[in-house]
């Protein structure tokens, strides 16, 4: 059976733990390889090939680390195909939207090529007598990234590329549930010229992370995840004195108000709410039509087109999402779907029993339609992440913009309208960290920042855009004076000044 192992110093290294954990084929059920689980001595082994790197790569000029990144970009597009395809292997995602995953991190890598500009500080000429002051940003050392199995290609590259750009050694721990990518996007780097030990992959589970969190070598540690998770993340990290990113859940909504183009409406939600079998934090599984006669139509134009959506395995080039990811996901969701019935809401739509013919053990599950959901439900307040849509009504926009104000996530929103002053009223007002005007997923390109609010976000700072480079950098402020041909000046006691 295949074995994945760690990247360490530039080289595959087989684990020595004892442990491991099974990767699936979610398209067939079965375990097609086996993953090492890193010890606290593996993970130390990393850092420490991270250590003796960092120093030489920092030293390493703004453009030529650029140039790296322009090799890598060259070769991960020279090998696309492969890598969506070992993507789609073990996540499940249709080939097309593993695609689109490494499409958007390789974005990011293209805005972090821009570093010897995004790396200048500030100059002040004559801030005082004589005296100039200058800002430089500086790397932190070795950082870490933590990354979820929903986008094994696209979240890494968000982390890594500006990390490394700035001059940055990195230690990448990957979902032990699709760690293969990630492992041939380090072997890319490193044909690219990145020197052994700058990028490290260490495969691994919660123990692993927890490791992560409390070395000492660490200076940083970006999270994607559960909120549960990234709170717990972010209060371990800060207490061993670490800058920490921690992303977490979402329940992203979409306003459907009166004057909005339906048919557009229903294409951009039903593709938000069922790509990738709703395995996205950024999906849309909760639409809000305002007023009955909206919710009305709006009812009947998705139950045609969800009916219409093609389940199938990840290859088939007709299907509109594949599987979800493991046996456990595909049971929660299975679970989320009974509790909603349980609650009272209406099941339009009932995407429970799916069975592909030949592929009876896979993961799949077809589209479910909720109608009449209420805010004090369960299946409202938490996160399902698969692919289930809930209606939920509305009489006023106010009482729309009030849903995803309270509600615990805050990561994305959306409002289709064709109104002006409803939009811009919508978005100034909305308790909500991304906003969407007729853009069903709203996920700032790469040279602005991704982020949500409350409970989707336990940071400071956001990913990628000029948020990553100040998160992986720190600013150093040098204050200035050389001695000239005029006296000495007399001492002084009293906190200098610039009169």
């Amino acid at each position: 059976m295949r074995r994945i192992e760690h990247f360490i110093g530039g080289a595959a290294v087989a684990g020595t733990s004892g442990r491991h954990g099974d990767v699936f084929d979610p398209n067939t059920g079965q375990v097609q390889a086996r993953v090492s689980l890193a010890s606290a001595d593996e993970l130390d082994r990393a850092v420490q090939a991270a250590v003796a790197a960092q120093r030489g790569w920092a030293a390493v000029n703004p453009q030529r680390r650029a140039r790296v990144l322009f090799e890598f970009k060259r070769l991960l597009e020279a090998h696309m195909d492969e890598l969506a395809e070992l993507l789609s292997s073990e996540h499940g995602k249709v080939v097309a939207d593993s695609r689109g995953d490494l499409q958007r991190g390789l974005e990011v890598v293209e805005f972090s090529c821009g570093i010897p500009h995004l790396l200048k500080g500030e100059y002040t000429q004559g801030a005082g007598p004589g005296i100039d002051v200058y800002s430089a940003r500086q790397p932190l050392g070795v950082v870490a990234g933590v990354t979820p199995f929903n986008f094994p290609g696209m979240i890494p590259m968000w982390m890594f590329g500006p990390a490394i750009a700035c001059g940055n050694a990195f230690i990448l721990k990957p979902s032990e549930r699709d760690p293969s990518v990630p492992v041939r996007l380090a072997e890319l780097m490193l044909e690219a010229g990145l020197p052994p030990g700058v990028l490290n992959v260490v495969q691994g589970d919660k123990d692993t992370v927890e490791a992560i969190l409390r070395h000492p070598e660490i200076k940083a540690v970006s999270f994607v995840g559960s909120s549960d998770i990234a709170q717990s993340v972010y209060a371990l990290g800060a207490a061993h004195g670490k800058r920490i990113q921690a992303m977490g859940g979402a329940k992203n909504h979409g306003i459907v108000l009166p004057d909005a183009d339906l048919d557009q409406a229903v294409a951009d939600i039903v593709g938000a709410a069922f790509g990738s079998a709703g395995e996205r934090c950024m999906a849309l599984p909760v639409v809000v039509p305002v007023g009955e006669d909206t919710a009305a139509a709006l009812r009947g134009k998705l139950v045609a087109a969800i009916a219409a959506l093609r389940v199938g395995v990840s290859t088939d080039p007709q299907a509109h999402y594949g599987p979800v990811v493991s046996a456990a996901h595909k049971a929660k969701i299975e679970g989320y779907i009974q509790a909603g019935l349980d609650e009272g809401a209406e099941l339009v739509l009932d995407g429970r029993g799916l069975s592909l013919s030949g592929h009876e053990r896979g993961f799949f599950l077809g589209p479910s339609l909720f109608d009449h959901v209420t805010a004090d439900m369960r299946t409202y307040r938490e996160e399902i992440f698969g692919p289930v849509l809930q209606i939920v009504r509305a009489d006023t926009l106010e009482e729309a913009i009030g849903l995803p104000s309270r509600h615990q996530y805050g990561n994305g929103v959306a409002v289709f309208t064709r109104s002006g002053d409803a939009a811009r009223e919508f978005a100034e007002r909305v308790e909500v960290g991304m906003v969407g005007i007729n853009v069903p997923i709203p996920v700032p390109v790469a040279y602005h920042s991704f982020g949500g609010w409350k409970r989707s976000g336990f940071a400071d700072l956001n990913q990628y855009g000029q948020d990553g480079v100040r998160f992986y950098t720190r600013t150093k402020t040098v204050t200035q004076r050389w001695p000239g041909g005029g006296a000495a000046s007399e001492q002084s006691f009293v906190i200098p000044t610039m009169r």
